[in-house]
């Protein structure tokens, strides 16, 4: 099951038009996959700060449904799926909450471990691998 993360539209999100500027919709899922890590236990700190481990994303893609408002209330699904031994993908969903709820954008982003030092890929860390499979 979708671990899903809950928040309001911003001020900040939005653009002069007042709808959720294109890029910010990234920045929207990156904060629901920090949370789902979290929530799943992880130390964000000492998992990205150690070693050589990068996981960087390498390819990122974006489906614009309907606009999003400051105050609008969001829901952001993650749901991660393994891609090989070095990568993994993850799918976001952000639905405007409401009588009825919306689908607003859908966003797909691959990431793959790396060595920051040797720039050649890695292995996924086992509790990483066990996040993606859980979800």
């Amino acid at each position: 099951m979708p671990f899903v993360h809950s928040r309001t539209i911003r001020l900040a999100d939005t653009d002069a038009a007042g709808v959720v500027f294109f890029a910010r919709t990234y920045a929207l899922c990156h904060e629901a996959y920090e949370e789902a890590l979290a929530q799943a236990g992880m130390d964000l700190k000492g998992f990205l700060g150690s070693d050589d481990l990068i996981i960087p994303i390498a390819k990122s893609s974006a489906e614009y449904l309907r606009p999003l408002h400051c105050g609008d209330r969001v829901a952001i699904s993650v749901k991660p799926s393994l891609l090989t031994p070095h990568s993994f993908a993850v799918d976001y969903e952000i639905t405007r909450l409401g009588r009825p709820d919306k689908l607003a954008a859908r966003v797909r982003t691959e990431h793959v471990a790396s060595s920051l030092a040797k720039r050649e890929r890695l292995k996924l860390p086992p509790s990483l691998v066990a996040w993606i499979q859980t979800g």
